[in-house]
């Protein structure tokens, strides 16, 4: 099943169920699918693009979570996280810090990067790895830190 099948049947479920946030987060990652049929590409989306649609859409929710938070706003902060919970069930399992430390680990033994100056090396080929599974700023605090 497709992400727009999947979007659609979730989006039906919670009109039945009267779940308004769910509804008004899964209708926004519809919007997003809806905006690259129309962004005139004429194709259908593939599995990499439904990741990068939908994890684009938890990173903006991390990000206003951590701006509520600073803000004092934690009302807003938690109608934030609560659609990052719906979100993340349509991304792949998150590795846990001590899953992508110990993968970091194993990707620097492979290609022998052991110091800052190979950090060039090891950051893209990571990032591009755990693309999905992690956060992009995880990934780079882990790589420093295994790096250093």
């Amino acid at each position: 099943m497709s992400l727009k099948e999947k979007i659609n049947s979730d989006l039906k479920e919670a009109m039945k169920a009267g779940d308004k946030l769910r509804l008004s987060t899964i209708r926004s990652i519809r919007a997003l699918i809806l905006d690259f049929e129309k962004s005139g590409a004429n194709r259908e989306l593939n599995a990499e693009e439904e990741l990068l649609l939908i994890t684009s859409a938890a990173k903006k929710r991390r990000d206003s979570i951590e701006q509520y938070r600073k803000a004092d706003r934690t009302d807003l902060a938690e109608i934030e996280e609560k659609e990052l919970e719906i979100l993340s069930k349509y991304l792949p399992k998150q590795l846990t810090d001590e899953e992508l430390e110990e993968e970091i680990r194993k990707l620097a033994a492979e290609i022998g990067a052991s110091s800052k100056a190979d950090f060039p090396k090891l950051m893209p080929l990571s990032a591009k790895t755990f693309k999905g599974k992690a956060d992009g700023r995880k990934v780079k605090e882990i790589v420093d830190k295994v790096l250093s």
